[in-house]
């Protein structure tokens, strides 16, 4: 079964998958050892792990479609990811759904945002004109050369105008053929289960550290029976956080010995890696090579 199979098959489950949002094709090697059967690639995880700096929309298409796809390339997992507002209009949409899916990707999801995104939980944002969103998911939807894709169309008219303006958009959405209709948001259980009882398809709830307030837990999320679990930035803060404080013990005890057992080690990072695995492959391309040449000794000159 392809991994965008397994996606679409997962999220049918409607049993609150976890969707650990990883920064790098390290970290997403890292959820994939831990056991998770699916991860998150996310605009504000991308330009922290790029750039360094806020998820203000100071990326490209190109940028990201690479850098995603050295996350897919790295695991066996399906990888659903951010895409923005489709980064221009249906032209532009219809580009990234390529590249996405070239770089191997098993969901998009893509926003009602206008042009340039920002986090959505910054203030500050404005939606496009609901045609416009419609159009650009049409072209999406047309654009996708495996059926199997899954296309999320994300609304955050909620932040601005409220419930029955983001009910509305994501009905349409799912009429237009969208897979999966989200509500940025929308993270209350009262509203989450209206959402499900008025818009058809599975619902996908967020716990992003971004929000700042937290309304639910996973327990609670699975009570719901929502189809996924988004902690988008998970990776990305518990890294920034090991890092700055392995590196200010270092600075105040100027001792490696004091910071030994707050890194990992050597073994454990080659194993998830895949060290022992390359270099076994090696071995057993080099032998073939030998075997081969045994067969076909050199003509002597």
């Amino acid at each position: 079964m392809s991994r965008r199979k397994q996606y679409r098959a997962l999220i049918e489950q409607r049993a609150g998958h976890i969707l650990p949002g990883v920064y790098d094709a390290l970290s997403a090697r890292i959820a994939e050892d831990q056991g998770y059967g699916m991860i998150g690639g996310g605009g504000f995880a991308t330009i922290g792990s790029l750039l360094g700096g806020p998820d203000i929309g100071q990326s490209n298409m190109r940028d990201y479609a690479e850098h995603y796809g050295r996350i897919c390339a790295a695991v066996n997992v399906p990888v659903s990811v951010d895409a923005d507002t489709g980064f221009g209009d249906v032209h532009n949409v219809i580009e990234m759904v390529r590249a996405f899916e070239a770089a191997g990707v098993s969901g998009i999801m893509i926003s009602d945002q206008t042009f340039p995104n920002r986090c959505g939980y910054l203030p500050g944002k404005a939606v496009v004109p609901i045609e416009e969103m419609l159009a650009k998911l049409k072209a999406a939807l047309a654009a996708r050369r495996d059926p199997d894709l899954v296309i999320i169309a994300r609304t955050d008219v909620y932040a601005g105008h409220g419930l029955e303006e983001a009910l509305y958009r994501c009905r349409l959405f799912m009429e237009a053929g969208a897979d999966m209709a989200k509500p940025q948001g929308v993270d209350r259980p009262g509203e989450i289960r209206r959402v499900m009882a008025e818009v058809p398809g599975p619902f996908a709830a967020t716990l992003s550290q971004a929000a700042r307030t937290r309304f639910t837990d996973i327990s609670d999320l699975r009570a719901l029976g929502v189809a996924t679990i988004s902690l988008p930035s998970i990776a990305l803060f518990a890294a920034a956080r090991g890092v700055r404080d392995v590196l200010e013990r270092l600075a105040q005890a100027q001792s490696v010995t004091a910071i030994e057992a707050d890194v990992i080690g050597l073994d454990e990072y080659n194993h998830i890696v895949g060290l022992e695995r390359r270099l076994a492959e090696e071995a057993a391309w080099r032998d073939e090579a030998r075997r081969m040449l045994n067969k076909h000794p050199a003509t002597a000159q």
